[in-house]
C-alpha cells in the first residue's frame, strides 16, 4: 500500500473496516480485532486493518517497531485462540511522525471465526460479540462459500495458466450450438464470463476454479500435484514382477480422456481372432474397451483431488487393477452402490459429460458388469476396505484359452496356436507355409522385446532416450530389441520410422 492509502485509511475515523490502538501488549484486544475483521459480518469483501501505535482520532504516536513485536502479533494467527485460522499479514509501516504496525486481515471463507470461543464482529466504528442473528448470517455466508474442490476457487492460478485456445475450440464447440457462440461473439462476451459460466472460472476472486485447471492448465501438476494417472504393465500377477512398461497421463484432462480413450482400445483390450473351427476365426478381445474405458473414466470423474497420490492403473497377466483416491461420496456406500449414485466433483462430472465421457445417467456400472459378463471375464470386484480409496479389479478374459484347448481338442490348431500342416507346407490352404494372420502373435524372444514394443504402442514419437528412461535399460539394448521387433515383422524394417512416428505392424 502507498503512504496516501495508508493515511486514507487512518483518517476514516468512521469506518468498520479499521480499528486503532496505541497499545503494543494488549493481544486479547488484538485477536477480538483480527477476528471481526476476518467475519466480515457487513460483507465487504476486503481487507480489515488494525494498527498499533495510532490513536483513537487516527494521530499516529509512533512506537518502537521491533522484530520481537512482529512476531508476537504475527503469533496471534497461530497459537490457537482464532479458530480457523484468518488469513493475515503483519508489517512495519514507516511515517514521518513515527513508526506503526499494520495488520491486514482478510476476509475468511468460511465463517464464523471465534476468539476464544467466542464470535467477534464489527459493529459500524466498534467491535461486540455477534448474536444469534449475527451467527446465522455468518453461517449463511459458510454454506455460500461452501463447495466442492472442483467448483472452489484456484487462488494461485491465473488466466494466463490456461490453455484458452483449447477452451474456444475443443470445448466450447461440444457445449454450446453454433447459434449460441454467434450470439456470443455478437454479445462480446469476454473468455471469463464464458469460462465462469461452465464453472471453469472464479469472478469473484478473479483466478480459475480448479475445474478450470483440471480441464485447461498448461502445467496442471503445479498446482494440482495428484492430478494424473500411473499405468505400469508387470510381468506376472502381482507387484513382484518386473516391470514391463510403464507411463503417466498427466496433461489436462482435455488431453488425458482423449489419450486414454485411444490407449484402452489400442493396448488394453489385445483385440484379436480366436479359431471356432478349422475355416472360422471370431473377433474376440482380452478386456471390452467400453466396460475398461467406462472404469477409467469413473476413477477420473470421482477421485478426490486433494490426494497428492495418482490414480493406479496396474495390469498384470490375469488381471487389470485400478485404485482411486477417495472412498465412496455422500448418499452412496457399500449397501446401495451401484444404484445410488453421488457427485464429489459436480463440474468434472458435467464437463465430462459435455465432452461424451460419462452420461450421468447413473447405469454406468451396471452397464459394465453386463459387458464383462458377456466377454467372459467374470464381474468387476470393488473393493472398499481401503477407508480413503476404492480398488476395482477386472479379469482377464478366458474366452481365448478356453477356445485354443477346444481347438487343440478337435485338432485343427496345435498346442502352440498354429493350424496342423501349416509347418510343413500342408493342408488347410496355406502350402506356402505362411503364418494364418491372426491365430497368435509371435512369442517375443525376450521381456524387454515385448516391453519396448509395448512402449512404442503407448508412444509412436518415442526417441531412445524416453525407452531408456521409462524401462530402465541401456541405448544398446533398446536397439537391439527393435532390431528383434523388426526380424519378428512388428516394425516396418525399411521406414520404421516415418515423420517422427514408429510404423507398428501388428
Amino acid at each position: 500500500m502507498t503512504t496516501e492509502e495508508i493515511r486514507a485509511l487512518l483518517n476514516d475515523i468512521e469506518s468498520d473496516r479499521v480499528e486503532r490502538t496505541i497499545s503494543t501488549t494488549n493481544t486479547e484486544k488484538f485477536g477480538q480485532a483480527i477476528c471481526a475483521f476476518a467475519n466480515d459480518l457487513p460483507d465487504h469483501r476486503q481487507s480489515g486493518y488494525l494498527f498499533l501505535g495510532v490513536e483513537d482520532n487516527g494521530m499516529v504516536k509512533g512506537t518502537s517497531v521491533t522484530d520481537e513485536l512482529l512476531k508476537n502479533v504475527a503469533a496471534i494467527r497461530t497459537d490457537g485462540n482464532i479458530q480457523p485460522q484468518p488469513s493475515m499479514s503483519v508489517e512495519k509501516v514507516v511515517l514521518p511522525e513515527g513508526d506503526i504496525v499494520m495488520v491486514r486481515v482478510e476476509p475468511a471463507l468460511f465463517p464464523p471465526v471465534k476468539y476464544k470461543g467466542r464470535i467477534w464482529i464489527r459493529i459500524g466504528p466498534r467491535r461486540g460479540v455477534a448474536n444469534e442473528d449475527d451467527e446465522r448470517i455468518l453461517l449463511e455466508k459458510r454454506r455460500t462459500n461452501v463447495t466442492s474442490f472442483d467448483a472452489s476457487p484456484c487462488l494461485n492460478a491465473t488466466i494466463d495458466d490456461l490453455d484458452l485456445q483449447m477452451f474456444k475450440h475443443y470445448y466450447l464447440p461440444k457445449a454450446m450450438t453454433d447459434d449460441e457462440m454467434e450470439d456470443d461473439r455478437k454479445e462480446g462476451r469476454s473468455v471469463k464470463v464464458q469460462l465462469a459460466s461452465f464453472g471453469f472460472f472464479d469472478t469473484r476472486y478473479d483466478c480459475p476454479t480448479n475445474a478450470g485447471m483440471l480441464f485447461f492448465a498448461k502445467n496442471l501438476r503445479r498446482f494440482i500435484p495428484g492430478a494424473y494417472l500411473q499405468y505400469v504393465r508387470f510381468a506376472g500377477k502381482d507387484r513382484a514382477g518386473d516391470i514391463m512398461t510403464e507411463h503417466e497421463f498427466n496433461a489436462n484432462l482435455c488431453v488425458t480422456l482423449e489419450e486414454l480413450d485411444t490407449f484402452v482400445e489400442t493396448t488394453i483390450t489385445n483385440r484379436r481372432p480366436i479359431p471356432v473351427s478349422p475355416t472360422k476365426e471370431e473377433p474376440f478381445v482380452d478386456y471390452p474397451y467400453w466396460a475398461t474405458r467406462e472404469l477409467l473414466m469413473n476413477a477420473i470423474c470421482h477421485r478426490d483431488y486433494t490426494s497428492n497420490g495418482p490414480i493406479q492403473f496396474y495390469q498384470y497377466d490375469d488381471r487389470i487393477e485400478i485404485m482411486n483416491h477417495g472412498g465412496l461420496y455422500g448418499r452412496a456406500n457399500e449397501q446401495n452402490f451401484p444404484e445410488v449414485n453421488d457427485y464429489r466433483n459436480i463440474v468434472v462430472a458435467e464437463a465430462m459429460k459435455v465432452l461424451g465421457f460419462v452420461n450421468r445417467h447413473s447405469r454406468g456400472v451396471i452397464r459394465v458388469q453386463k459387458e464383462l459378463i458377456a466377454n467372459d471375464n467374470g464381474k468387476a470386484v470393488y473393493d472398499f476396505s481401503y477407508q480413503t480409496a476404492v480398488m476395482v479389479t477386472e479379469m482377464k478374459s478366458i474366452r481365448g484359452e478356453q477356445a485354443l484347448k477346444e481347438a487343440v481338442t478337435q485338432g485343427f490348431v496345435t498346442e502352440d496356436g498354429e493350424k496342423n500342416g501349416q509347418k510343413n507346407g500342408h493342408g488347410n490352404g496355406h502350402g506356402n507355409g505362411q503364418k494364418p494372420s491372426g491365430l497368435k502373435v509371435p512369442e517375443f524372444p525376450a521381456p524387454i522385446v515385448e516391453a519396448v514394443y509395448k512402449a512404442l504402442q503407448l508412444n509412436r514419437k518415442a526417441k531412445y532416450s524416453w525407452l531408456q528412461d521409462n524401462l530402465g535399460v541401456s541405448e544398446a539394448t533398446i536397439k537391439r530389441a527393435i532390431s528383434d521387433l523388426k526380424e519378428l515383422g512388428y516394425i516396418n524394417k525399411e521406414h520404421s520410422k516415418v515423420k517422427g512416428e514408429w510404423q507398428l505392424l501388428k
